[in-house]
């Protein structure tokens, strides 16, 4: 089976109680964090920065966070993300001058690096770097808001990127991010997904715990142990 990972966007959370809604999620079965940094220049929102990755780790929580900056420029602040407690890293493509420079400037820091692909941005630019990261991240909306629904044709490219990563190195993680939930789920692992953010999916739900599990049930039926 697959080693599926469910990773709840903390941008749908009640951030006045944020401490407590990530270990309420971790406990009802989340697999990672992930924590969306938008700069209101690359993307049209503003939204948090390493103090709130370290002020979480310093709540206790243990899990993974998978740090996705859509921030431009992206370098200067790696290092504060790595400080704060991050896991993995991604950026996208387009906010950097130097793509493997960027990647090197993750993995220096202690962190695992991964590229993240817009709706619109071209899977080739995977070609001389896959080699080189841990995740590829692909925006199934386009980055800003949460909320937004599946844009469809992420299907085909999902499958055009686990091709890819099965002839390089199966286990780097591919990542779909925008409009995930109990109806396309379960189409995305198919295609070849394996860690799926899902924002409002899990948030806006009156249990954490039964919506992780559903989707679990969802990827179960997609590759059963």
């Amino acid at each position: 089976m697959r080693d599926y990972k469910i990773a709840p966007s903390i941008l749908s959370a009640d951030f006045a109680n944020l401490g407590k809604e990530v270990t309420d999620v971790v406990n009802a079965g989340a697999d990672f964090i992930h924590f969306d940094v938008m700069d209101n220049h690359y993307v049209p929102n503003l939204t948090i920065g390493p103090m709130v990755c370290k002020s979480l780790r310093d709540y206790g929580i243990k899990s993974v966070i998978d740090v996705h900056l859509m921030v431009c420029p992206v370098d200067e602040i790696i290092p504060e993300f790595s400080r704060a407690g991050a896991d993995f890293i991604t950026f996208h493509p387009e906010a950097t001058n130097h793509v493997d420079r960027t990647i090197k400037l993750i993995r220096d820091n202690g962190c695992k690096p991964g590229l993240v692909l817009n709706p619109a941005t071209s899977v080739s630019v995977l070609e001389y770097c896959l080699d080189q990261i841990d995740m590829v991240l692909l925006m199934s909306v386009n980055p800003g808001f949460a909320g937004q629904k599946f844009i469809e044709s992420t299907y085909d490219k999902i499958s055009d990127v686990r091709e890819m990563i099965d002839a390089i190195n199966p286990s780097i993680r591919l990542e779909v991010d925008g409009g995930i939930n109990l109806e396309n789920i379960g189409k995305a692992a198919k295609c070849g997904a394996d860690t799926f953010v899902a924002g409002s999916a899990i948030f806006n739900q009156p249990s954490y715990e039964s919506a992780i599990s559903q989707m679990r049930r969802e990827l179960g039926a997609v590759c059963p142990a």
